[in-house]
């Protein structure tokens, strides 16, 4: 199993260079192109979650091999946290696509998501 790792700054410029990372590591372990965008939109949903929940940046960890495997942590707390209702349309959508999904909260905050595809 190998690793890569991306740490970026939570701004709407880099999602979309995050978006053809995962997309790239997605042709790695042979998703179809449905796999594929449902495993993006993962990645770029938790990534809005950090940021909701106040952090600047993130780090993101991919493990990739039979599966992909993925950990999105939060960086550089900007002590803004914004209202959880998106939060939890986000939440959704990633137990929807990947199902089995982690998410560590620490004082009543996310700061880590972990999922794999």
């Amino acid at each position: 199993m190998e690793k890569f790792s991306v740490t970026m700054p939570l701004t709407g410029e880099y999602l979309t260079t995050v978006r053809l990372t995962t997309g790239g590591l997605c042709a790695l372990v042979g998703f179809d192109v449905d796999a594929a965008e449902d495993y993006k939109v993962c990645v770029t949903e938790s990534l809005l979650i950090l940021k909701r929940n106040g952090f600047s940046s993130a780090t993101i960890d991919f493990c990739v091999g039979e599966a992909l495997g993925c950990a999105v942590s939060g960086m550089g707390e900007t002590g803004e946290k914004e209202d959880g209702f998106e939060d939890e349309i986000s939440k959704a959508l990633l137990s929807a696509l990947v199902g089995n999904v982690e998410f560590v909260k620490e004082q009543d905050r996310v700061v880590r998501i972990a999922f794999e595809g």
